[in-house]
């Protein structure tokens, strides 16, 4: 015995997710309440990532945010870490929680946006004296005749729409710019969103501290994405020309500045800039900011030798101010020596003997006796710290804001309509709006005032 599969219903094995979709899930993304409660974590975690240092390192953390006591009960630096606030905005939860708003807007423009901008696209006339009953604002006026509105309404701006074989009915509209408005915002969203993920995936973060006088090619990188484009940074290389910094007459910091120059392979100039803060130098979309700076190195010179360059370090001071110092050997088999310490780049610096006690001061370019040599400090070198960035994602971004701005302003406009019907001697005229109901009943009123007022000889 054979069965005959011809006359057995057809499956398919698409409708059940489909059907699931469109009923279970399409409904709880295009949700307000959800779109809301992802905005406002998205806006806690930015501004924690915000407020706690990106892309250190785990010592960092471990000395600013210790356990014992920990900040505000629960952030120790092991919090940080196994939750990746350390680097928000790379996290795999962060992302997900973009790409789920991402969806909820895309599912909600779809589902609500177009829609109402396919039904404000479609229109019909009234031929029903009854209809015009049902709208908000509506009026019924003898002895006018319904051409008599259209130039009314076409100096209002309205674009008219009167039927071929009818002359007796009319429609008219405007501002249907306001319903494309939150179609445009929704996509300004988007690409911001998209723009983030992006840049967060392929951008980079590096941090240089360079003495003045050197080339480097960027290589300390703190924070990269899965698929940062690192090949931006081959065949070119920075020289700081020079780092200089200008105090107050009070002795602060008033501002400091590096004189950048790219270098190509052959070390020709391709590229100069003064940099400064919140004035970087950009370069095939490597942006440097100026953020900090050291003290690299001292140039001394005892009696008649060649001039010496001795590196500084940056002493721990215990959180009283910073303070670089390096010691020089004044005996050819480093039995005796002094220490040198300076807070600044004003030129002044502090000697020390072996048994720690000031000996004397000193500027640049003086010398003075020390332990039975003469010791002349030339000059003292400055560093400057910069750091870099990388993000092919902040076009797309700059985008999504311009088109967010751009829908915005649309949205204000109103979606005004309306209708006009002439029964014999009776027109039937009414509208109704979207937005800005009193102004849109005083639109109206107006134009009904015209209608009834006589005719001038």
């Amino acid at each position: 015995m054979t069965l005959d599969n011809s006359t057995s219903p057809e499956v398919n094995l698409f409708s059940v997710p489909v059907r699931f979709l469109k009923r279970e899930v399409l409904p709880v993304l295009t949700d307000l309440r959800l779109a809301i409660m992802l905005l406002l974590i998205i806006a806690v975690f930015s501004i924690s990532g915000t407020v706690i240092e990106q892309g250190q390192t785990p010592a960092f953390y471990q000395a600013n945010y210790p356990e014992h006591p920990a900040l505000f009960g629960f952030l120790t630096w092991k919090v940080i870490q196994v939750v990746g606030l350390d680097h928000v905005y790379r996290t795999w939860w962060f992302l997900a929680l973009l790409v789920l708003f991402g969806t909820s807007l895309t599912a909600c423009t779809f589902t609500r946006q177009l829609p109402a901008l396919k039904a404000a696209q479609k229109w019909q006339y009234y031929d029903d004296p009854k209809k015009f009953k049902k709208l908000a604002l509506s009026a019924e006026l003898n002895d006018v005749v319904l051409n008599s509105i259209t130039p009314i309404l076409t100096k209002n701006r309205y674009k008219i729409f009167q039927s071929s074989e009818k002359n007796d009915i009319l429609y008219a509209r405007k501002g249907i710019v306001g319903r494309i408005g939150p179609i445009i915002v929704h996509i300004g969203i988007v690409m911001i969103l998209l723009g983030g993920i992006w840049g967060a995936m392929t951008g980079f973060m590096a941090q240089e501290m360079i003495a003045s006088g050197d080339t480097f090619q960027v290589k300390n990188i703190i924070d990269a994405g899965a698929w940062s484009a690192q090949d931006v940074l081959k065949d070119w290389s920075v020289k700081v020309n020079r780092f200089w910094i200008d105090y107050t007459p009070k002795g602060g910091i008033d501002q400091f500045y590096s004189d950048l120059s790219v270098l190509d392979n052959e070390g020709k100039e391709i590229e100069h800039e003064k940099i400064y803060v919140n004035k970087p130098l950009r370069y095939h979309g490597v942006v440097f900011y100026q953020t900090d700076w050291g003290i690299s190195s001292v140039r001394i010179k005892l009696n008649n030798s060649p001039i010496f360059q001795l590196p500084m370090a940056l002493l721990d001071t215990k959180g009283k101010g910073r303070l670089w110092g390096t010691w020089i050997p004044t005996k050819p088999d480093l039995s005796e020596g002094v220490s040198l310490l300076a807070k600044d780049l004003q030129g002044m610096v502090l000697i020390y003997d072996g048994q720690g006690k000031l000996v004397n001061t000193v500027r640049s370019g003086m010398s003075i006796p020390v332990n039975g040599v003469n010791l002349k400090v030339v000059d003292v070198v400055g560093s400057t710290g910069l750091q870099i960035k990388y993000d092919p994602g902040i076009p797309i971004v700059y985008s999504g804001f311009a088109l967010l701005m751009l829908g915005v302003v649309m949205s204000y406009f109103s979606h005004s309509q309306i209708w006009a019907l002439q029964k014999d001697d009776v027109l039937y005229i009414g509208g109704k709006t979207n937005r800005a109901q009193v102004t849109f009943e005083r639109e109206v009123l107006g134009i009904l005032e015209q209608l009834t007022q006589p005719a001038t000889k």
